[in-house]
């Protein structure tokens, strides 16, 4: 897993999938975390432009084959599992090289997809093949794995 972490928080940029408006949702927490340590991030999100976080505001891109870097960019994605495997099918294309899977956005298939197209996957560490995934979420394992990654996280913090 430190492995994967390494290469995950190794990116210059990253990118969240599933990016919301809505504060009350974990894509807003997922792109508020990464806003909060400081890290460059875009929000994916096809039906809006601007995401509000706090005071700042976020152009968002429709998908991710137009984000600006792909093969520099990590993904985090917070999507419904049928959403997922479509987003990892055209982050693959794009050339992205790490994904987080957040838990609930993932089912068996896209968890293996990831984890065989992917040189950094994360995401379960636990899976019950009857449709119940627990996953390693951002929000509680992400310090960790800036840590691992060497990335001064506590200076960069606002």
């Amino acid at each position: 897993m430190d492995t994967a972490l390494k290469t995950f928080f190794s990116a210059s940029h990253f990118a969240v999938v599933g990016a919301s408006q809505d504060a009350s949702k974990y894509g807003h927490k997922v792109l508020e975390w990464y806003l909060e340590h400081s890290l460059p991030v875009t929000p994916v999100n096809p039906r809006t432009p601007t995401i509000h976080v706090g005071q700042r505001s976020c152009l968002s891109v429709a998908n991710v084959s137009v984000l600006s870097s792909p093969a520099e960019t990590s993904l985090s994605i917070v999507t419904p599992p049928a959403v997922t495997m479509k987003v990892l099918e055209e982050a693959k294309r794009a050339g992205i090289r790490a994904v987080w899977l957040q838990p609930g956005s993932f089912d068996v298939d896209g968890l293996d997809y990831a984890k065989k197209e992917f040189p950094a996957a994360i995401g379960a560490y636990e899976y019950d093949h009857e449709g119940d995934g627990e996953g390693w979420c951002i929000l509680i394992d992400g310090e960790d794995g800036l840590a691992a990654a060497g990335r001064d996280w506590k200076g960069a913090r606002l």
